[in-house]
């Protein structure tokens, strides 16, 4: 049986799959994510191209250095109203982001790669549309300040799992692909392949 390897420094991506029972190791990839997602959207490219390039670029770095394994590389965009959105990188980004979306709906896309003798066999993208109530202020920089540590690991600047799913009145679409991977169509392939039991 092949290894698995999760090109990815995610916790929680690699937690995920952990709790599902798939034995794997972690190396992450080292790719410069902000200059192709801008070459992409110079030229046009839709949030889940740019989610499924990125998601195979961390893919390739890794299986270059691991031929003999099965690499999976993630990636995750959040679109709102035609707009991107990147992880905040300062608690002044993250309050700006959440404003922005505040009232709205949004979409995540966590597009999964998997690569195997350098080439990519299998690829995915979940989906899930998260409606944002219209939070005050007050609750907003309550938040900030109790999760500031948190702030710059995710795409929204929130996490569903703890506190933040009181943002939301409602999500639609695939939980995992939410948290950063959509597991059960992994899982669904993994088997396929031995790594989890049929």
């Amino acid at each position: 049986m092949k290894s698995f390897i999760l090109a990815s420094g995610s916790v929680i991506r690699a937690e995920m799959l952990r709790n599902a029972g798939v034995p794997l190791e972690t190396v992450v990839a080292r790719v410069d994510e902000e200059a192709i997602k801008l070459a992409m959207l110079s030229e046009g490219a839709p949030a889940r191209d740019i989610a499924d390039a990125l998601g195979e670029m961390k893919a390739r770095r890794v299986a270059t250095k691991y031929p003999e394994a099965l690499v999976l590389g993630a990636d995750q965009v959040l679109v709102c109203e035609g707009k991107m959105f990147d992880k905040p990188d300062s608690i002044d980004a993250a309050r700006e982001q959440l404003q922005a979306l505040r009232g709205k709906t949004h979409e995540l896309l966590s597009a999964a790669v998997i690569i195997e003798d350098g080439a990519p066999i299998w690829r995915h993208i979940g989906r899930a549309q998260l409606m944002m109530r219209p939070f005050s202020d007050e609750f907003l920089e309550n938040y900030l300040q109790a999760h500031a540590e948190d702030l710059f690991t995710t795409v929204g600047a929130y996490k569903l799992e703890v506190e933040g799913s009181q943002f939301f009145t409602r999500v639609q679409g695939d939980y995992f692909s939410v948290l950063g991977l959509p597991l059960l169509e992994i899982l669904g392939f993994l088997r396929t392949r031995g790594i989890c039991e049929e």
